[in-house]
């Protein structure tokens, strides 16, 4: 309704327009994460995996793949209870936005899991980073090509850059490696999407996966070794 000029009616707009004065949202809590790492430790120079990653990332900066993906309609199933919650309008519009990306990256998590299954193709005896071009050409590949989909469609439905990352994952019981996606939607917890299920389902939080650690964080310009934090008591 439009403001007249009455001071009854006056004072009632300076009330809202007073409400609605940018302050400090609190969007979430840091999670306790089970197990703690510096995630964006700068890589040694000579660390090992170097070669890998610049190599991969050379050759995807080469290929310029095109994924422009077109608007879709979003539902309106969950951001009900959000909006509830929240309290001001830009404590609705942050907790609006986190509802949406949860919802949208879990459904990344479920479709690439549920595609991989009818995808995955074993490199063989040589360990080759495929690039998504590679990957879509060959029609699958293994861990390390197949997470390519989620990483890349993750930052086409507009998730910002610095959240999300490659990650090679290790489990020390045995040894094995994995590649993973990880969201950063807090800096000390991300969210992991596996795209085979190896190491786990669904979209858990890094801390919720046990007898697995991140060796290396990564994306087409930056690299990282994540380093672990000493335990708080």
């Amino acid at each position: 309704m439009p403001c007249r000029r009455s001071t009854a009616r006056k004072f009632s707009c300076l009330l809202l327009l007073a409400s609605l004065t940018p302050g400090c949202a609190h969007l979430h809590s840091a999670p306790e994460a089970a197990t703690g790492f510096a995630y964006f430790t700068r890589s040694a120079p000579d660390d090992p995996w170097r070669p890998k990653i610049s190599g991969w990332r050379a050759r995807e900066r080469a290929a310029h793949v095109d994924l422009t993906i077109a608007p879709a309609s979003v539902s309106g199933a969950g951001e009900a209870e959000a909006m509830h919650e929240a309290a001001s309008l830009r404590e609705k519009l942050a907790a609006f936005r986190r509802e949406q990306q949860r919802k949208r990256a879990g459904e990344v998590a479920a479709w690439v899991q549920e595609t991989a299954r009818s995808h995955y193709r074993p490199d063989g005896a040589f360990d080759h980073w495929a690039t998504l071009d590679e990957t879509l050409a060959s029609d699958g590949d293994d861990c390390d090509g197949l997470e390519l989909l989620a990483f890349n469609l993750l930052r086409e439905l507009g998730f910002p850059k610095r959240e999300v990352f490659r990650a090679i994952v290790v489990r020390p019981a045995d040894g094995q490696h994995h590649m993973v996606t990880l969201w950063f939607e807090h800096p000390d917890d991300p969210w992991v999407i596996d795209p085979t299920g190896a190491m786990t389902s669904g979209m858990p939080r890094m801390s919720e996966v046990p007898g697995w650690e991140p060796l290396r964080v990564f994306d087409d310009e930056h690299e990282f070794t994540p380093r672990e934090l000493a335990s708080a008591n």
